[in-house]
């Protein structure tokens, strides 16, 4: 994402270690980072606590290494925030529900300890959408998070407040989780970077679940690369070779309702990437049904998170809002034999479609069915339609900024065969298509 003008934000994770060799420091980084969080946070409501104290210990740190000429990794330095519903030592853990309001997190998340074994500056936690269950970001206890392209939209979620901070400019990256495509969603919404990558590649340990069968941590950032240098310091393997194979375009005629801005957007894209030398076939899969995935999904969301909050919800029912409570209540009902329905036909579709895109490098579609839309809008039932196949598959997936539309972003989906190579070839393709324009109050 190119267009801020202070030079700190505008070098994302990738380019930092070339503003240090030229005589920056880390202590710079993150006080450029949390005078913009002081400036803009107000306006979208994206980080929900900062800890200053301990971002500003930790850049000073980095500064002595770099000082020395011994940074722990790429990332040493790069001001991170994350999700509420993965641990950070000493914040609240609240996974954006108010029963949770006093649950301070003992020790940090897996993935969180990593990016500070690897030097990374921990700013602060993120707003999210309620339980992670739900995408609008809508959040009665964390507040209503904006979408920084405009003001009364949706950021999307449920890792709403990591894409807008992302593209706000009030961090370098940050981590999100995905069920259904809540890391992808958002970008699409916010116009940034979301990477998921492959299921269990980044440890789940100290995330608060929505369900242990289907969620992910991915990281959301402005570029392809710093996405990956964050997902590799987390455990992801590095990237490898591009897969010469060519890519898949998934045929979407009866599967999903495009808006006209998203379908002209994406056969746009299309063109510039043949235009610059890609290998596109289109792809039709019978009996594929992605709205049955996305309930299949759902349904096994409510049920597993039902069971993850079950202690909480019989001690403090009121910290549930009520829509979150008919929720988690409506899976508490469901039989054994429908859940196992569920399993079996994701199980299915994933075995079906690891056969018939073998031959493939990868598969494209567009993030999400429509653009980021208004608050006191009716909610898209289908917004999870084309990102939840990502999830169903256990595989890499990339939403990829694509231009804009009425002001709005676009956003393009790969959904890649292994990590290493998928990172790749997702920095490859976001050459061929157009990035969004970073939101003018936020430049």
């Amino acid at each position: 994402m190119a267009g801020f003008s202070d030079p700190i934000v505008a070098a994302g994770v990738a380019g930092l270690p070339a503003l240090y060799a030229s005589g920056a420091s880390p202590v710079d980084v993150t006080q450029a980072y949390l005078a913009r969080i002081e400036r803009l946070n107000p306006a979208i409501n994206a980080l929900v606590e900062l800890d200053a104290a301990g971002a500003r210990a930790e850049a000073q740190a980095s500064a002595r290494r770099w000082a020395a000429g011994a940074p722990l990794s790429a990332i040493d330095g790069a001001p991170i925030a994350v999700k509420a519903n993965i641990a950070v030592e000493g914040l609240a853990h609240t996974a954006g529900i108010k029963a949770y309001a006093r649950n301070l997190a003992p020790t940090d998340a897996a993935c969180v300890a990593r990016l500070r074994a690897a030097g990374a500056v921990i700013l602060g936690t993120l707003n999210m959408h309620e339980a992670a269950l739900g995408a609008t970001n809508d959040n009665v206890f964390l507040g209503r998070c904006e979408n920084p392209h405009r003001a009364g939209f949706t950021p999307g979620g449920s890792s709403g407040g990591s894409a807008a901070a992302v593209a706000a400019g009030l961090c370098a990256a940050a981590l999100g989780t995905d069920t259904m495509g809540s890391v992808r969603l958002p970008s699409s919404y916010c116009g940034v970077v979301g990477y998921k990558p492959a299921l269990g590649a980044i440890p789940t340990d100290g995330v608060t679940a929505l369900s242990w069968t289907l969620d992910h941590v991915g990281v959301h950032a402005r570029s392809v690369v710093d996405a990956s240098l964050v997902a590799q310091a987390c455990g992801v393997d590095e990237a490898a070779a591009i897969d010469d194979r060519p890519l898949a375009v998934l045929d979407l005629d009866g599967l999903a309702t495009l808006e006209p801005a998203v379908a002209e957007g994406f056969a746009r894209a299309l063109d510039g990437m043949t235009a610059a030398g890609w290998r596109l076939e289109r792809l039709r899969i019978d009996d594929l049904d992605l709205g049955a995935l996305r309930r299949a999904g759902l349904l096994i969301s409510e049920i597993e998170g039902g069971i993850e909050h079950r202690r909480a919800l019989a001690l403090d029912p009121e910290g549930f809002t009520p829509d979150l409570r008919s929720l988690l209540a409506w899976g508490a009902r469901q039989t054994p034999a429908k859940l196992a329905e569920a399993y079996r036909l994701i199980d299915e579709t994933k075995r079906k479609i690891h056969f018939l895109t073998s031959t493939y490098a990868g598969i494209l579609t567009p993030t999400t069915p429509q653009q980021a839309f208004a608050f006191d809008g009716a909610v898209p039932a289908g917004q999870a339609d084309l990102t939840a196949l990502g999830n169903v598959l256990g595989a890499p997936a990339f939403a990829l900024p694509s231009g804009q539309a009425d002001g709005l972003p676009l956003s393009l989906q790969v959904i890649g065969m292994a990590d290493g190579p998928t990172q790749a070839l997702a920095a490859r393709l976001s050459e061929a298509l157009s990035p969004t324009t970073v939101p003018e109050a936020f430049r």
